[in-house]
């Protein structure tokens, strides 16, 4: 029904393991047993199956970007029909935000139940919205559940990944703290003379846009979002003119780049200049399909995902989303 809500609250995000009393007894009494916090997949799996059967049609997650993309991911798979699932709003909680610079709600805690409550009480609750396509991570050949997510990546960027995810940064450091702490330990890794060479020959990965073949060759980064915007102005992307949006827009970066560090200059504050367009080390545009091939794993919204035995995975552009804003 479209004049109310549900709440997926995820009680293990960053900023839930801290939050506010009043809010959850808000939360709860409000909402009643509209009021969900599974702790586990298969309670998440319930959850939304419940809400499948109740045919709600707005969902509120209470999470970050791993909590978005697991609601999304057990959507997909759901009794809900894709080209029927329910409106989204996102109440940033989580260690990692990304979803939410760009469709997030706008609000958090008591005053964004409110904000909703007041939209369902007067039926104006699926109005105002943003749409977006997630990414479809799946494995050709496998019977393994798709992912959902919108941002992933591989080559440099899954091993400052995997540095983030060190114990010594994940216990000691908040989000913000923890990505300059990464970004501080990879930057000092690339200038170091004898880590340098790793990170700048590459990873072997092959990248079939929209089903043409590929071969692998050494890349030292490539990354690929759904979103339309990121924090900070970064925004590493471009199209050339007269090129459509297929859903996915990509970065690929070839193995030794030329002005490695003037392009990062430049793409962090979402510039592309010219001789970067031009240059054979950086390739952008959008894409509908995406086949990976390549034995490094491949890290989504934060989450490291393996291409598994045939070290192969496809990404797809997912059904439409829309985003619920205050």
């Amino acid at each position: 029904m479209p004049d109310r809500f549900a709440l997926i609250h995820n009680p293990r995000s960053r900023r839930n393991l801290k939050a506010d009393r009043h809010y959850l007894e808000t939360a709860r009494n409000m909402l009643g047993p509209m009021f969900y916090a599974p702790e586990t997949a298969a309670a998440l799996h319930e959850t939304i199956e419940d809400l499948a059967r109740q045919q709600v049609e707005c969902l509120v997650v209470d999470g970050g970007d791993g909590t978005v993309g697991k609601v999304l991911s057990v959507l997909y798979a759901s009794s809900y029909p894709n080209h029927n699932l329910p409106l989204i709003a996102v109440l940033p909680s989580g260690n990692t935000n990304l979803i939410a610079a760009d469709v997030g709600f706008g609000l958090r805690g008591v005053e964004a139940l409110q904000r909703l409550q007041d939209r369902a009480s007067s039926k104006r609750l699926l109005s105002d919205v943003k749409q977006r396509q997630p990414l479809v991570v799946s494995w050709p050949g496998q019977e393994r559940a798709a992912e959902l997510g919108f941002f992933g990546g591989l080559g440099a960027f899954t091993r400052a990944i995997e540095i983030a995810h060190q114990p010594a940064i994940l216990k000691n450091y908040a989000h913000d703290a923890a990505v300059f702490a990464t970004f501080a330990l990879t930057a000092r890794q690339l200038l170091s003379p004898r880590l340098r060479q790793s990170w700048l020959n590459g990873t072997p990965v092959a990248l079939g846009l929209d089903g043409n073949s590929a071969e692998i060759r050494d890349r030292f980064l490539f990354l690929c979002t759904g979103l339309q915007c990121l924090p900070h102005g970064i925004w590493p992307f471009w199209r050339s003119q007269g090129v459509s949006d297929h859903g996915i827009s990509y970065l690929d970066v070839s193995a030794r780049p030329e002005h490695l560090t003037k392009a990062i200059w430049n793409l962090v504050r979402g510039r592309a200049p010219g001789w970067i367009q031009a240059s054979q080390s950086y390739q952008s545009g959008s894409a509908e399909r995406i086949r990976v091939r390549t034995g490094q794993s491949f890290v989504l919204d934060g989450e490291v995902l393996e291409t598994g035995p045939e070290q192969c995975l496809d990404i797809t552009a997912g059904p439409v989303v829309s985003f619920l804003q205050a």
